[in-house]
């Protein structure tokens, strides 16, 4: 059977793979979640997830150290498009398989559930694993509320509609104020106050957003303000999704 990354191209693993680097730290967590942590060989800095995991860490997910990764002789290293750099894809394919992930939706999470389980031969724990996370998707949503999602201060930049995290957001019954921008805009707190969401969420990364950020955002804009609160939980996708729901329905409900 052949397997697509989001790249469009066709792998065929006619085996699973043995020796795995895996510079995506949701993806890290995910494989041991899906029983294939034995064929990790190497991991990220900050790959944080499961706790007290002891692989040899090969730098960040900029920056990773090809040659160590060489040295490693991996026949598989996961990449995601957004969070890795193209540049080391290329030094790194002249040695290895490089299968590039890049979720933007809870659907692609499910599909990329599969695939993994697909590649690894962990098929049964990855049907369990999106039964698990459709069972949070279908939960009834609560009220329904606007809302907007900062990332980062100084300048203020907020997620966009076409992102992971606005998605999550909005299969627990959230519309997000700036659905009609792409990505990450650069868009003043007080714009973003004068649209008057309901809910500002405020997670601690990328940017490390304090108890006084959200003191303060909460002055100016009269919004339910969330956070801070572990940015993973909304930004990283995988077996991670279903945390990350599972932390929203709770969060709502305790803020309501």
């Amino acid at each position: 059977m052949l397997l697509h990354d989001i790249l469009g191209r066709a792998f065929s693993f006619d085996t699973p793979p043995q020796r795995v680097v895996s510079l995506v730290p949701s993806l890290t967590e995910t494989l041991f979640d899906l029983g294939a942590g034995d064929s990790v060989a190497a991991i990220t800095n900050y790959c944080i997830f499961p706790p007290g995991l002891e692989r040899p860490r090969i730098g960040g997910t900029k920056n990773p150290d090809v040659d160590a990764i060489r040295e490693l002789a991996p026949d598989l290293v996961y990449m995601n498009l957004e969070e890795n750099l193209e540049r080391q894809a290329k030094l790194i394919e002249q040695f290895a398989t490089v299968f590039v992930t890049e979720p933007k939706s809870i659907a692609d999470v499910v599909a990329l559930l599969t695939t993994l389980g697909a590649i690894h031969r962990c098929d049964e724990r990855a049907a369990t694993l999106v039964s698990e996370l459709r069972h949070e998707i279908n939960q009834e949503p609560q009220d329904l509320f606007t809302f907007a999602c900062a990332i980062w201060k100084q300048p203020w930049k907020w997620c966009g509609g076409d992102t992971y995290l606005s998605n999550l957001v909005t299969a627990a019954g959230g519309m997000n104020i700036l659905q009609q921008t792409s990505r990450y805009p650069s868009i003043e707190l007080e714009t973003v106050v004068a649209l008057k969401p309901n809910v500002i969420f405020l997670p601690d990364e990328p940017y490390a957003f304090t108890t006084d950020d959200a003191a303060e955002v909460e002055r100016l804009s009269g919004a339910r303000v969330i956070g801070p609160f572990p940015g993973h939980l909304f930004t990283w996708h995988g077996t991670r999704t279903i945390e990350g729901l599972r932390f929203l329905r709770t969060a709502l409900s305790a803020s309501a």
